[in-house]
């Protein structure tokens, strides 16, 4: 067989464990998406959403900002879950976003809507906790990259669709269709996700520890507080860029229309990078290569959104550039976490 060429091809148990194995991943990363559409619902019709429900622009930021807040305080707590109840917990995580979204759906006022933001905003640690666990549970180790940098370009794709569809699907006197089309995405991946997580996973690893013994295991390694601190400072840039980015670009006549534009155009280079730069990082053995260069050119890049501004043309290339290089950093921190941490990856993804 082996003169024959024939020793590599996989035999037909292996193809169809494979193919599990990533639909696995696929029906996770559409959860992913789903959380994260949620979340941004609101964002691009703030005005209009205002209107509708007869409350000021500010008090709809809140329908976002709740996410944040609950996510710092239910994280660790979700990564624990997660690590000791892998497949319950994130499909808990899965069942709470279908739900929330259908709570958004009782009735057309703010406190329906924030109801549903809030079960979403509680189930949104769950799954994005489960980022690294998912890949190290079902993938093989040369795949585990790959399906990393999925899930988490899942993330900002979601975010893509959110930017899109609010402004498409809402009606000019209402939200229109938007809501309920929203709700019929999050229970459709909730149900793909519950039907592929029958399979258990394949390489599920040692139990970890539960509690503060754990929480204290993970932090005491010194990899883990250094990508925590890169991810702090990461995510940080990135929320605060997408939140005042016109602002900024407002005194050099900058339209809100175009800033917007710009920040889409961030969205989908990151989506992009997150599928194309972490597999070739990992390949080269780069990642703190990387990193290092991430953090620079982000330093650059803050330093040329404020001092020069010699076209709208090239704000943009900037702020693609930026997009292209930061947003492809999480999978890279992520990988690093998978690789190093095991069993306790929900613990150290959180």
């Amino acid at each position: 067989m082996s003169s024959l060429g024939l020793e590599h091809e996989p035999v037909p148990e292996q193809a169809q464990a494979a193919s599990g194995a990533w639909s696995v991943l696929v029906a996770y990363a559409l959860v992913v998406a789903a959380t994260q559409m949620l979340w941004l619902t609101f964002a691009p019709i703030d005005t209009d959403a205002g209107r509708d429900f007869g409350v000021s622009k500010a008090t709809i930021g809140w329908l976002a900002n709740v996410f944040p807040l609950l996510y710092v305080l239910l994280a660790l707590p979700a990564g624990l879950a997660l690590d000791r109840w892998f497949r319950s917990s994130l499909l808990a995580g899965a069942g709470l976003t279908a739900a929330g979204a259908l709570i958004r759906i009782v009735s057309p006022t703010f406190a329906w809507a924030m109801a549903g933001q809030l079960v979403v905003a509680v189930a949104q640690p769950l799954v994005l906790g489960a980022l690294t666990k998912t890949a190290t549970g079902y993938l093989p180790p040369r795949e585990r990259t790959t399906g990393i940098a999925l899930a988490s370009g899942a993330q900002f794709f979601g975010a893509i669709v959110a930017l899109v569809m609010g402004p498409a699907l809402e009606g000019k006197h209402a939200l229109g269709p938007l809501l309920p089309i929203q709700a019929a995405l999050a229970c459709a991946v909730f149900v793909v996700l519950a039907l592929t997580l029958r399979r258990a996973p394949t390489d599920a690893g040692p139990p970890a520890g539960v509690g503060i013994a754990e929480l204290r295991a993970v932090w005491a390694i010194e990899q883990t507080r250094t990508l925590a601190w890169l991810a702090f400072v990461g995510i940080g840039v990135f929320v605060a860029t997408a939140t005042y980015l016109q602002p900024i670009l407002k005194p050099y006549h900058v339209s809100s229309t175009t800033a917007g534009l710009m920040l889409a155009v961030m969205l989908i280079a990151g989506t992009a990078g997150c599928g194309i730069t972490p597999p070739l990082v990992a390949r080269a053995g780069a990642e703190r290569r990387y990193l290092i260069v991430t953090a620079l050119w982000v330093c650059a890049a803050m330093a040329l959104l404020a001092a020069f501004h010699a076209t709208a043309a090239a704000d943009f290339v900037v702020i693609g550039s930026l997009g292209f290089v930061l947003l492809a950093a999480l999978p890279v921190i992520l990988e690093l976490t998978e690789r190093r941490m095991g069993a306790s990856g929900g613990v150290a993804t959180s």
